[in-house]
């Protein structure tokens, strides 16, 4: 830039300011040189600001591609084991490090028999169940065996299966004639799922049982059935879903009304795509509104068309008691005189995991400590301690760990960016701090909402198998079924034998023996 002149310009405070200007300023005035500065002055804050914001950018973006890489390829347990890094095994201190001595060297040697065979097999087998079926097959020796003592025998166990095959059950009714023409005596016809139809009640289980616990869409399974010989058509398995559903739809109320009169729930939701009619071209998403009663170990999903608060507020109008969520909003509203709001720690939890890419030092802190509260909890489980000892222990070790945490988090949270991952997660946890602590009160509570958690993943392998429900009313069949076969899940009964058995019985069952149906009070047992 070629210098034409110096200017001075001396101000009233009396400073001086020596600006060497450029030909094209020569003649401008006083005052719009110093408008001129000032708007360059504006323009350096704008480009500093614009530069923090693309700082605060790139770190955002930095975690969520971290985030989805751990998602994609990292582990999928919540325990966290601290790393060890090469300066985490010395103290910090000034005080120079010896190396170690090096070890001792000594040279052993022995003898041992050689194999016979390089290739000799592992005998080791895995014990087979004492309930399955024995088929004996007995196998004489060839040379004769008459007038020799039987001494005993040797047994050898083959694990064998039979893939499964159509078969007719023929009921067959010898008719009477009375004598004297007064009529005609025939046996009557047990009930049946589906009157005039012809699946029993193990078909139809399998149908069900396989899409919704076993995650096999039902095209596949047509395929499977006709490969043993049995074409039966889409709209006739549809059909006989549809028949199922509204034979249990009585024994879905009475869940319902079992699961909502508990003192304590945990509630979620998930998505699932519909087919709407009105929607051409796209599917609407709906959501599975997901309550789990640990006390009962019983499991309720309905189905909404969104995921707003119409759907709660209407189902949990007259239920007292505890409620625990994941501190979405629309559960806020829940907390009045009635019920008793309070949250998950799991949750608080993986926002710390989420941030060790951020600031690995602080994150590791945190989730340390929250593993001390953890690792209480796993002792309560093992040592099978009840309601009344779990309160105590909690007290006992868990408040202090907590008072450490959030005078740890008041401190920091003046340390770190706002919009950064370590910065999200102490917010979040400060925000719901009192309810994230509220499980401490009552040995009956749980420390995350995990059990509700673990009931709604079956829907998340069935989501990537059949994709969608056909329509809101087949997604409130599919909420059905799903809390019949998660809470057999939770109560560990085997879920087509007790279909089975529930299919046979229900359609001679008194309204008010419904309970008699529950899978706790199955006689199918555990699988």
């Amino acid at each position: 830039m070629l210098i034409s002149y110096l200017k001075i310009i001396m101000k009233s405070t009396g400073g001086y300011y020596i600006c060497i200007v450029n030909s094209a300023y020569q003649n401008i005035s006083y005052e719009e040189l110093i408008g001129e500065l000032i708007s360059r002055k504006l323009l350096c804050e704008q480009l500093q600001r614009e530069n923090d914001e693309l700082k605060i950018s790139q770190i955002q973006l930095y975690e969520e591609l971290a985030q989805m890489k751990r998602m994609i390829f990292g582990s999928r347990s919540e325990r966290f084991v601290p790393s060890v890094s090469p300066q985490q095994t010395s103290l910090d201190l000034d005080v120079a490090t010896v190396a170690p001595p090096p070890p001792a060297i000594e040279t052993i040697t022995y003898k041992r028999k050689k194999p016979e065979s390089s290739h000799k097999v592992n005998t080791g087998r895995l014990p087979l169940p004492a309930n399955l079926e024995r088929v004996p097959i007995v196998i004489e020796p060839q040379e004769d065996v008459t007038g020799l003592q039987r001494i005993g025998e040797e047994i050898t166990e083959e694990l064998e299966l039979k893939p499964g095959k159509f078969y007719v059950n023929q009921y067959i009714r010898p008719k009477y004639a009375k004598a004297g023409n007064e009529g005609v005596i025939i046996g009557e016809l047990p009930s049946r799922p589906i009157e005039k139809g012809i699946p029993g009640p193990g078909l139809l289980s399998t149908i069900v049982i396989d899409k919704y616990a076993d995650h096999i869409p039902c095209h596949r399974q047509i395929q499977r059935f006709d490969r043993l010989g049995m074409k039966i058509p889409a709209s006739t398995m549809s059909e006989w879903i549809s028949a199922s559903c509204n034979l249990l739809s009585p024994l879905y109320d009475a869940l319902k009304s079992e699961v909502l009169k508990q003192s304590y729930l945990q509630a979620d939701e998930t998505p699932i795509k519909v087919l709407d009619k009105d929607k051409k071209g796209a599917t609407h998403r709906g959501y599975f509104w997901v309550y789990h009663a640990p006390l009962i170990k019983m499991v309720l999903f309905e189905y909404r068309p969104s995921r707003g608060g119409s759907g709660p507020t209407e189902l949990l109008k007259d239920f007292k008691g505890y409620l625990q969520t994941d501190g979405y909003g629309v559960y806020d509203a829940f907390d009045n005189g009635t019920i008793e709001l309070f949250h998950c720690m799991a949750h608080a939890r993986r926002m710390f995991d989420e941030a060790l890419d951020n600031d690995r030092v602080r994150a590791e802190y945190i989730l340390g400590e929250m593993q001390q509260l953890y690792d209480v909890e796993r002792q309560a489980k093992e040592e099978g301690m009840s309601y009344d000892q779990r309160y105590e222990i909690r007290q006992k070790k868990c408040l202090p760990v907590l008072k450490n945490i959030h005078g740890w988090m008041k401190e920091n949270i003046m340390e770190v960016l706002p919009q950064s991952g370590i910065g999200k997660a102490i917010a979040y946890t400060l925000k719901r701090w009192e309810k994230l602590c509220f499980y401490t009160t009552n040995g009956q509570l749980e420390i995350d909402n995990n059990l509700v958690e673990n009931a709604i993943r079956p829907v998340a392998i069935g989501r990537k198998n059949y994709l969608f429900a056909g329509s809101h009313h087949a997604a409130q069949r599919s909420a059905m079924l799903y809390s019949f076969i998660g809470t057999c899940k939770k109560r560990g009964v085997e879920p087509y034998g007790w279909l089975k058995e529930v299919l046979t019985k229900i359609q001679d069952q008194k309204a008010n023996e419904l309970r008699q149906l529950f899978p706790m009070n199955s006689s199918t047992g555990p699988p």
